[in-house]
């Protein structure tokens, strides 16, 4: 029997394509989403520094949700370890700016751009760098140069920072000084109690149809134990658990059915 079928959901549970209203509402996801909106109010910058699959990527989502439209021009790049040069042609290029010539003809084009987007509509520029742990420290330390663009006396480009602990590392450097002082709040993610892993997985059965959550507590307690609080772990296991009890037409899955997932996941 496949797995909608088995429990009752008219979508597969646990993926990663889930809207933003149906997102499980975790209390210090919005105190890191409030805290980058704060920064970006002020006209300043912020930094989302959390391990992989720990709801990164969610907060961020949110966050550009959160920014109308009518006040602020968001330009999202996702990094990679590539130059100067090369990083500054992909921002140009998600700001719709022409990619060509030299790193200080870049610049200037690109400072043009966020003048124009705050003079021309009243738009403030925000520059969301995604995955920014994989930016090579000389790179993100010429990224200070965008942010000292000013007009009117008033900054006037912001830019969130999100990455993986090594971020918080480099901007901790000493040569990193100067553009970790242009950040005013810096987020991070923990991962989730036994409880709320308990009550995320509810929910995400919840939303995909299902009338009640075929986990018993043992099994609860695995995918915590084994997922350690991490949500893309959590996701995994839940899912290839369900997977594994559908496939021997159990409507109940318990401790067994999570360690074998394990298993099959990570053979190692």
């Amino acid at each position: 029997m496949d797995l909608k079928s088995a429990f009752g959901c008219h979508s597969t549970p646990f993926t990663r394509e889930v809207r933003i209203g149906d997102h499980y509402g975790l209390p210090f996801f919005e105190q890191a989403k409030d805290g980058i909106l704060r920064a970006l109010e002020k006209r300043s910058s912020a930094a989302l520094i959390a391990a992989a699959g720990s709801g990164k990527s969610t907060v961020l989502r949110s966050v550009l949700q959160s920014l109308p439209e009518a006040r602020y021009a968001t330009h999202y790049v996702k990094c990679t370890s590539i130059n100067k040069r090369d990083m500054y042609r992909e921002v140009a290029r998600v700001c719709d700016v022409p990619s060509s010539g030299s790193f200080p003809v870049l610049l200037h084009k690109l400072q043009k751009k966020f003048e124009g987007d705050l003079s021309d509509s009243g738009r403030r520029p925000v520059l969301v760098l995604d995955e920014a742990h994989d930016l090579r420290p000389d790179v993100l330390g010429m990224l200070r140069v965008l942010t000292n663009f000013q007009m009117d006396s008033r900054l006037v480009l912001s830019v969130v920072l999100a990455g993986q602990p090594d971020l918080g590392k480099t901007l901790n450097r000493d040569d990193q000084d100067a553009m970790a002082r242009r950040i005013l709040h810096y987020a991070t993610l923990r991962p989730l109690s036994r409880d709320e892993i308990a009550k995320y997985v509810e929910h995400r059965i919840t939303i995909a149809g299902a009338h009640q959550c075929p986990f018993d507590a043992g099994a609860m307690d695995a995918l915590y134990e084994i997922g350690r609080g991490n949500l893309r772990s959590t996701d995994n296991l839940a899912l290839e658990s369900l997977e594994l009890a559908a496939a021997s037409n159990l409507k109940v899955v318990g401790a067994g059915q999570v360690a074998t997932a394990r298993k099959s996941l990570w053979p190692s």
